[in-house]
């Protein structure tokens, strides 16, 4: 399905839209709408311009204002004669199909939604059997509510043929995973962009793809790593996001069962973004959607080298913020929070990783001996996925 695929050879124009409503406010809203830039450049996409409105809730008929639709369709006119015209507006909530309509009418653009961006990128970076199958069965379950009548028997079949060829893709990884044998599994989880895959790289000494965009990993990864004589199964898994679609939670389901049979996740945190606490948050929802929030886990804070913070002056009363902490103070409160549950690091800086190896061998070792009492650390008989060979 290539309905949603932005043009990956010329440079598409886009316009982003947000709201500020009471639940959420503008900071938020600004927060919202640097993602969703984040995410159509990553899909290959040149934001020009975001327009916001401060409303109860969005209009069920064009999501927002008319007097705001007027604005950004005078802004699209206006660019028709310049090089690069406005080529799509992109919302940062799902349209529905009457919004789409509606607002198409009005714009005369192509109009995508944040859900429909996140699809667009999931599409592109699919590599394996696995991830095509799941991309498509959500595109499917995302389009068969804003398709007409006559159409939607064939979405159905299509969604069924889907799911069944999900079901025999999984049966093989089920079979893939019994035959890897008495080891410990640890699934590195966390937001989109946090630096799992270049922690995977230097655990695993693989390499992974690995680059500053949003969904740089969407095949789940398992590679065997041995710290001294002790090895375990690691596991690098698609990030997670804000809003992310229902549709996709559910279709990438299986690919995620590598976090629901770990032993030991590790939540890796970017400690330099402004609203990590709340991306922890994000993640831990998720876990629990999934069923994984009981699960042993350490959240690793990572990107200590490109924490920034300014220093208060000494008459200034404002409240404390995250902007104001410096490292070693915000590092104390995590640390006393939750014990050696938590670590500091630079996956890219390769800061602290030696220590970081030698707390991750204590809990596995841990683990290892609570699952397997009576098992040899005989790592010399499992390939480098982790299958007995």
């Amino acid at each position: 399905m290539k309905e949603f695929i932005i043009s990956e050879t010329k440079v598409e124009t886009a316009v982003i839209v947000g709201l500020v409503t009471p639940q959420q406010n503008e900071r938020k809203t600004t927060e919202y709408l640097n993602e969703l830039e984040f995410l159509a450049e990553t899909a290959g996409a040149k934001v020009i311009r975001r327009f916001t409105q401060r409303v109860n809730g969005p209009s069920s008929i064009t999501y927002i204002g008319s007097g705001k639709l007027e604005e950004i369709a005078a802004f699209i006119k206006q660019k028709d004669d310049e090089e690069d015209p406005v080529g799509m507006v992109i919302f940062d909530d799902e349209l529905s199909a009457k919004q789409i309509r509606n607002i198409e009418k009005a714009l005369q653009v192509k109009i995508l939604d944040r859900t429909s961006l996140i699809l667009d990128i999931f599409a592109m970076r699919a590599q394996t059997a696995a991830a095509k199958t799941q991309v498509e069965l959500a595109q499917y379950r995302y389009m068969l509510p804003r398709l007409t009548r006559l159409w939607t028997h064939l979405e159905r079949q299509r969604i069924s043929l889907l799911k069944q060829r999900l079901v025999e893709i999984d049966q093989q990884k089920t079979t893939q995973r019994k035959n890897r044998g008495r080891l410990i599994r640890v699934a590195l989880v966390g937001y989109t962009n946090v630096g799992k895959s270049t922690l995977m790289n230097l655990l695993s000494k693989s390499d992974i793809f690995a680059e500053n965009k949003l969904f740089a990993t969407l095949d789940t990864t398992v590679r065997k790593v041995i710290i001294e004589n002790l090895p375990f199964l690691l596991s690098d898994t698609v990030g997670f996001i804000r809003k992310l679609p229902t549709d996709l939670v559910e279709s990438f389901k299986s690919t995620l069962d590598e976090v629901r049979e770990a032993d030991l996740l590790l939540h890796v945190v970017d400690i330099s973004h402004p609203d990590f606490e709340e991306q922890i948050q994000v993640v831990d929802k998720t876990l629990g959607d999934l069923g994984c929030a009981d699960k042993p886990q350490m959240i690793v804070f990572n990107k200590i080298d490109a924490y920034t913070w300014v220093e208060k002056e000494a008459d200034d009363l404002t409240p404390r913020t995250k902007e104001n902490i410096p490292l070693d103070e915000l590092m104390k409160a995590w640390m006393a929070k939750l014990n050696e549950n938590c670590f500091f690091i630079s996956a890219k800086e390769r800061e602290n990783m030696d220590e970081f190896r030698v707390l991750l061998y204590k809990r596995v070792r841990e683990l290892h001996v609570q699952k397997y009492p009576y098992n040899d650390f005989l790592y010399d008989n499992y390939n480098t996925n982790g299958e007995i060979e």
